[in-house]
């Protein structure tokens, strides 16, 4: 089919030929399933490449084949499958939402419904909306931004409310109200394959005649995004406390990173003076989105709980601390930077 557009009809020509096979595209699925199947692909796939998230979905797929399952399993049981992903606020979000799903008795089917969801926005909504329930609404995401930045030759900052509405209207008025679906994930397919960030496959591109970013030589220029990070450094120091087979964990609260994962016992900005602990290894890096962790671990051996520093004491009456079996601690969900840890201290 020609649409009035010759974008449009081009993007849906290079899908038909070029279009990624990924298992939650399957719309052979009840409609039930099939929503199920692409909200989790697209929570887990928020912040997280396709190659990692492909094989976490399938887990979580394997464990919990439907919305009625995810809603039946415990907060811990969903943080340990995500372990890995980070951003764990997608894992509280999704399991809210499938609860909610439950509640509500079925997948809700209007954009306004879906944006219900904890954790649902509007990228995430319209791109369940439009290829599930073929709801007319553009999706506007990093592989959108860039094909139509490139080939339009806008130079408006992506991460302004000025450049976002641009977008997202420019998107939408090129969106074929009889194929939403496929047009959708052909902009996310072209941007991720042909229209990379990086060495984009210009030569062989069905836009290049058209494309006004290589005619001007910006390709490498576009999209335009206005920088505003500026990190920060946080001082973390882990104690591993092992003591007759059993180790010390807390669970992190609401109002900081990892918010429902666990840890060992932690000292910020600095250690203890005179902690009997043997240094396993020092200046750990983990970088997040908006800070970097340097972090130094520590391993302490006791026979006897009476035996702990005062320091650890003290901090055991601040937060709850357990003590969990250590062959047991594989139940627990944990960030990145302690199961780096746990790495070391069983190396």
């Amino acid at each position: 089919m020609e649409y009035p557009h010759d974008f449009t009809t081009a993007i849906l020509n290079w899908y038909a030929e070029n279009g990624r096979d990924l298992p939650w595209r399957n719309a052979a699925l009840p409609r039930e399933q099939h929503a199920y199947a692409v909200w989790l692909s697209e929570i887990i796939l928020q912040q997280t490449r396709i190659q990692q998230g492909h094989d976490y979905w399938l887990r979580f797929m394997k464990r919990w084949p439907t919305v009625n399952d995810l809603a039946a399993a415990t907060e811990d049981e969903v943080l340990r499958e995500w372990q890995g992903l980070g951003y764990y606020s997608r894992a509280r979000n999704l399991h809210h939402a499938a609860r909610q799903i439950v509640a509500l008795g079925r997948f809700p089917d209007t954009i306004d419904g879906i944006k219900q969801l904890k954790g649902v926005g509007d990228y995430t909504a319209a791109a369940i909306g439009s290829i599930v329930f073929g709801l007319p609404a553009a999706v506007v995401d990093g592989n959108v931004y860039r094909v139509l930045s490139r080939c339009l030759g806008i130079a408006t900052p992506i991460n302004t409310s000025e450049g976002k509405k641009e977008f997202a209207a420019l998107a939408q008025s090129l969106l074929p109200a009889d194929n939403p679906s496929a047009f959708n994930q052909a902009m996310m397919d072209f941007g991720a394959i042909q229209c990379t960030p990086q060495s984009p496959r210009c030569l062989l591109c069905p836009l290049a005649e058209r494309c006004v970013a290589l005619r001007t030589g910006r390709v490498d220029e576009l999209p335009v995004k206005v920088r505003k990070l500026k990190l920060s450094t946080r001082r973390f120091y882990y104690i591993y406390i092992r003591c007759n087979g059993h180790t010390l964990l807390h669970r992190r609260t609401a109002g900081d990173i990892w918010q429902g994962l666990w840890e060992p016992p932690l000292f910020e900005q600095e250690m203890p003076a005179g902690m009997p602990c043997v240094a396993l290894r020092k200046q750990v890096r983990h970088v997040l989105t908006h800070r970097i962790i340097v972090a130094d671990f520590y391993l302490l051996d006791i026979d006897n709980r009476d035996m702990l520093p005062a320091a650890v004491q003290q901090l055991l009456k601040e937060k709850d601390y357990l003590w969990v079996p250590e062959s047991d601690i594989d139940r627990y969900g944990v960030p990145r930077l302690v199961e780096m840890l746990f790495e070391v201290v069983n190396a």
